[in-house]
């Protein structure tokens, strides 16, 4: 339950990071390509291009990486008294 739990943790905190990033990647990409902004389609490129990839990027991402974090197995205690 531990690791079920990790995992969506970490697929709704992927998701908010990648969306993020992917927000900006698509208004550097606007500004390093000059797209045009002629009826707001340099917008529509970030928001419905970028912000979703960038999301199934971040989500799959954080969802693996804290499922394997969980995953792991704990290290064994040392023994105190040989």
């Amino acid at each position: 339950m531990k690791i079920v739990l990790l995992v969506l943790i970490g697929l709704m905190l992927g998701l908010l990071g990648g969306a993020v990033i992917g927000v900006g990647a698509g208004l550097a990409w606007v500004s390093v390509f000059h797209t045009s902004d002629f009826e707001g389609y340099s917008g529509m490129l970030v928001f419905f291009t970028f912000m979703p990839i960038g999301s199934i990027i971040g989500g799959l991402a954080g969802a693996i990486g804290l499922g394997m974090v969980a995953g792991q197995k704990p290290a064994p205690a040392e023994n105190p008294h040989p």
